[in-house]
């Protein structure tokens, strides 16, 4: 077999069972004290994600149903309105956006499609003051991800969150801090982690195949226009515009913010980083094995065209790590005809995949090795609704610690952007030992009364 025994062994050593590996030992202060341990043994894994199929066993007839909130019922939020609506045991009993006609439109599809009507608010608190409510969906503009959860968990409920997890590195820690301290089952949506092509990527990996992982690469091609200028305007009646702003500061509304173009605006989303690199970004750390890094660099800007958006089109960010290991991610949103890609470099070869294969090339060989079965597909919202049903975070193949890390790569990488220079960190502290601005990026004050506060 071309590219020598140790491949081979690992190939024979293969099982249909994957073993969920966490992202490295906890050895970051403030990160470690959030953790959970979950030693998940063949016997674990094979009783709750053995086959595609683990969604049937999510109820039986006499189960009381799990009982959604979906709040934000955008493009995503419609999405996974009809997601969980599909999933055996799972009621939807509200609907929730300060847009009143998205709400109301979303009532009548589980009315039709259900047969049950949910509530339509506008306000997210009446939900949480609703005991009836087991467990929310969060797929809100980014700025209010991290708020919504923390109020879910409060209130008692557990969260199914849309990445990116949260809008500064303040959110992402309160995030986890109140999943542990309020004990609630909470999940992230970065769903290739229950992507059967991914965990077997994954697995490959970690099991040595292509010896010790030294440089993770990513790229993401978009395909984004001009958003042009709008005018300040009025809200229009059917938008609760205070309600839409939550945490972001106050200021005038116009149409390039509702409802989609608001991702390009720094008050209120990530840019394309934390839109659509989370994801490549997530897979990479998973691969490499490394938590939050010590040096970013990023360059870039919006190219092409003049509009009224703030974050870049085209972006390139290194994360560094002590051992020199890095991550080097790339966004073009402009005209590009190379596909959306990852690629892994280890000590004895590389591994380059998509979202449809991938392939391992070992040493100086140029001929790939023998393609590797896909592990199953696991249905990642029947996987949350299951963890929840057995109040175990332990099966959750998206535990938000891991997405929150991720997630605070990407805000590590904007910060470099937005102060124009390379930046030291301190994982161990969270904060930049060498730019007060970059520091001043880390938290966002918040609009009374949407404010994280430093005790969740």
């Amino acid at each position: 077999m071309p590219g020598g025994s140790a491949y081979a062994d690992i190939i024979a050593d293969l099982r249909p069972e994957f073993c969920r590996l966490s992202a490295v030992p906890n050895t970051l202060l403030p990160f470690s004290s959030l953790c959970y341990h979950d030693s998940v043994n063949r016997r674990q894994f094979l009783s709750t994600t053995a086959t595609a199929a683990a969604s049937t066993a999510l109820a039986s007839a006499q189960d009381k149903p799990v009982r959604l909130a979906i709040i934000g019922m955008g493009g995503r939020g419609t999405a996974l309105m009809k997601q969980f609506s599909k999933v055996p045991g799972v009621e939807i009993g509200a609907v929730v956006d300060p847009d009143g006609n998205r709400a109301e439109e979303a009532a009548g599809w589980i009315l039709q499609n259900n047969g049950n009507r949910p509530k339509a608010e506008a306000d997210m608190r009446r939900v949480f003051e609703d005991a009836s409510i087991d467990a929310v969906v969060i797929a809100t503009t980014n700025h209010w991800h991290a708020l919504t959860a923390i109020w879910a968990m409060q209130a008692g409920k557990h969260v199914y969150c849309e990445k990116p997890v949260s809008h500064d590195i303040f959110e992402g820690h309160q995030l986890v801090a109140a999943s542990r301290k309020y004990n609630r089952i909470v999940q992230g949506g970065t769903q290739r982690r229950s992507d059967g092509l991914f965990r077997r990527a994954m697995q490959l990996i970690h099991d040595g195949a292509i010896g010790d992982i030294y440089l993770a690469k990513w790229f993401f091609p978009g395909n984004r226009e001009s958003i042009g200028f709008k005018p300040t305007e009025p809200p229009p009646n059917w938008l609760n515009w205070d309600l839409w702003l939550g945490p972001a500061p106050e200021q005038p509304y116009h149409a390039n913010l509702v409802h989609y173009n608001w991702h390009w605006f720094w008050d209120f989303g990530n840019g394309e980083l934390g839109n659509n690199g989370i994801h490549l970004v997530d897979i990479s750390r998973w691969g490499i094995g490394k938590e939050l890094p010590t040096r970013v660099s990023c360059w870039g800007g919006r190219y092409g065209y003049k509009d009224q958006a703030q974050t870049p089109n085209t972006q390139t960010v290194r994360w560094e790590y002590p051992d020199g290991a890095a991550i080097v991610g790339e966004i073009r949103d402009l005209y590009t005809a190379e596909p959306m890609s990852w690629d892994f470099f280890g000590t004895k070869g590389h591994l380059h995949m998509n979202d449809k294969r991938f392939q391992i090339t070992l040493g100086r060989n140029k001929q790939p090795e023998p393609p590797v079965e896909r592990l199953p597909d696991i249905n990642h919202y029947a996987n949350w609704v299951e963890a929840v049903r057995a109040n175990d975070r332990s099966g959750l193949n998206a535990e938000i610690r891991e997405t929150a890390l991720s997630t605070a790569l990407c805000h590590l990488g904007n910060i470099a952007y937005r102060v124009g220079h390379e930046v030291n960190f301190d994982p161990a502290g969270e904060h930049f030992s060498d730019c007060a601005e970059a520091n001043a990026l880390l938290k966002r004050s918040g609009r009374p009364p949407y404010v994280i506060p430093d005790d969740v």
